[in-house]
């Protein structure tokens, strides 16, 4: 008799039960820097069955592209850019699925991608468009099982892209269809995707609706945060050490995104030279942070690793390397109030490369570091310095030389798997955090 009581009770309680707040964040990263081929890509297959003339770009194909989401909400949204692109490109059917193997999607996960309600969508050059949420039902917000999993993003170019837009060192295998081959991405095999690259093309970001509170890292700078030297497909980058690391201790809380260009440079060339001339590392860090830092969602942290390029590909100066570093700190306090910047040093290339291994660079990069460690510009110094230098020869360790990504000797500049997972754990977790 009491039974429809204790229901009235329940639906009551229920009812009254605030719903947890959401937000959307960002889960993922791939900086663009230029239009292809220009960049440095890594283990890069030979590409001119998928992309016979460079400079028309994709013609009637589509790509398979995967990433690895920080971090899974039951929503998400994708943003595709044509910021380096001479022509509108136009794209349609758009879907996003759990990556099987390779360029197969788990069957019934692959969900279609709408723009403003319709799907397709046409990028004029400059621009980027954030497509409209896409609902995940096979997300569990804090499912473990997703950890370390991947998504798939397949879209079509309709007609010839031109200059494609494009990160070229992913360290991920993804998929292109022939060219002429058309529209592709609703199937979920892996019939339809012969060729592949270790370049992400046209997709910039991905974003995750998770719960209030999520704070976003993002780790800015060259090819040693962008991963050379690292495993491929292995995602054992510092940046990725140090996601587990925060998973581990804080479970969600905390999400990672990479936004590392190999061969940038802190003060490289300016937006009006570089749209004249671009090089393979992208435009200046100074004037990239509107896109790459201040126009993701959740920013609360930055760690920022960046300048032996100035030094060896440039021959930048100190003092111009140090202008740009305060700068840039300045410009992301700005628009992004309260926000944490830590500094990283930059790890030893003595007897690298012909143009960073100089004794000149070393004295330039010893300079930098000694101002970094005493600035009261950040909110704290990360020593990357001092977990990968030999202190007897002035190189890298001599077990964090031998390349994980091509095999071989290594560079001695880029650290290898085990130089990276160093330097992951050198960072101080409550320093980045504040818990």
């Amino acid at each position: 008799m009491r039974r429809p009581a204790l229901c009235v009770a329940f639906l009551i309680a229920f009812a009254a039960a605030p719903v947890q707040a959401q937000q959307w964040v960002a889960s993922w990263t791939g900086a663009a820097h230029g239009p292809y081929p220009i960049g440095n890509p890594t283990a890069q297959p030979e590409l001119k069955f998928a992309f016979p003339i460079p400079v028309q770009g994709a013609r009637d194909q589509t790509f398979r592209l995967i990433v690895k989401p920080g971090i899974w909400g039951p929503q998400t949204r994708i943003r595709l850019s044509n910021v380096f692109g001479l022509k509108p490109v136009n794209f349609d059917d758009v879907f996003v699925g759990l990556q099987e193997s390779g360029s197969a999607v788990v069957p019934g996960t692959n969900a279609p991608v709408l723009f403003k309600g319709r799907k397709s969508i046409s990028i004029m050059p400059g621009d980027r468009v954030m497509s409209d949420p896409v609902p995940l039902p096979f997300v569990k917000l804090g499912d473990p099982m997703l950890s370390g999993r991947k998504l798939s993003v397949s879209f079509h170019v309709v007609g010839d892209s031109g200059p494609m837009t494009w990160h070229a060192k992913a360290l991920q295998t993804s998929y292109v269809s022939p060219p002429g081959s058309g529209s592709k991405g609703a199937g979920e095999g892996e019939a339809a995707f012969p060729f592949s690259s270790t370049s992400w093309y046209f997709l910039d970001a991905l974003e995750m609706f998770v719960r209030a509170g999520t704070k976003v890292i993002v780790a800015f700078g060259d090819s040693i945060t962008d991963g050379t030297g690292t495993t491929l497909n292995g995602d054992d980058r510092w940046t990725d050490v140090l996601s587990r690391r925060l998973h581990a201790v804080y479970g969600d809380a905390f999400v990672v995104v990479n936004q590392g260009i190999g061969g940038n440079r802190v003060a490289g060339p300016a937006p009006a030279d570089y749209a004249a001339r671009p090089i393979p590392g992208g435009p200046a860090a100074i004037a990239r942070l509107d896109r790459d830092i201040i126009s993701l969602p959740g920013v609360a942290s930055v760690i920022w690793l960046e300048g032996i390029n100035d030094f060896g590909a440039a021959d930048t100066s100190v003092d111009a390397v140090i202008a740009g570093y305060k700068q840039g700190v300045a410009h992301i306090r700005k628009k992004i109030p309260g926000v944490k910047i830590f500094a990283a040093t930059l790890t030893t290339a003595l007897n690298s490369t012909p143009t960073h291994g100089r004794p000149e660079v070393e004295a330039k990069r010893q300079a930098l570091n000694d101002v970094l460690r005493e600035s009261k510009d950040f909110d704290g110094v990360i020593d990357f310095d001092a977990a990968t230098l030999d202190a007897a020869t002035g190189e890298l360790k001599a077990p964090y030389q031998p390349s994980s990504s091509i095999g071989g000797p290594g560079d001695k500049l880029h650290p290898n798997r085990a130089g990276y997972a160093a330097m992951g754990y050198a960072i101080d977790l409550k320093m980045i955090t504040g818990r």
